[in-house]
Parts: C-alpha cells; structure tokens; sequence
C-alpha cells in the first residue's frame, strides 16, 4: 500500500535544507524546525498529524497501524 507524508513549515526560515540526489539511489532529504510541540491528533483515523509552532508534519498511518506500533 502506498502511503505518503506532507511537512508543512510556516517559514522558509525554518527549513534548514532539502537535498535531492543525482545518485542512482534517487534520494530527497526535507529537514526542518517545526517548533515547539504544541499537540498531536489524528485526522480521520488515518493521518497522524504533530503540530509545532512553526510547522506541521502529517504522516498516513492509520489508528491501529499506529497501536500495534507503540505495543
């Protein structure tokens, strides 16, 4: 199953770099502050979602993906 993830920053100022490789392991590299933890929720029992002061980071995971995880 495919499953995909957003960062969401509220400034460029805080995006440290984003690096995508010319190797043949095509690889993408996203680093960022998000800021001090303000909360953690999901969306429809299918997005993990951590808020920050400065940015959010969304994850598709679903609510028992995630149980069986942290078990």
């Amino acid at each position: 199953m495919y499953r995909g993830f957003t960062a969401e920053i509220s400034s460029k100022q805080y995006v440290k770099s984003v690096s995508i490789s010319n190797e043949t392991h095509d690889r993408v590299l996203f680093e960022g502050v998000y800021g001090d933890f303000l909360g953690l929720q999901m969306i429809e029992d299918r997005v993990l979602e951590i808020r920050g002061t400065e940015g959010t980071l969304r994850i598709d995971i679903s609510r028992e993906e995630l149980a069986r995880i942290l078990e």
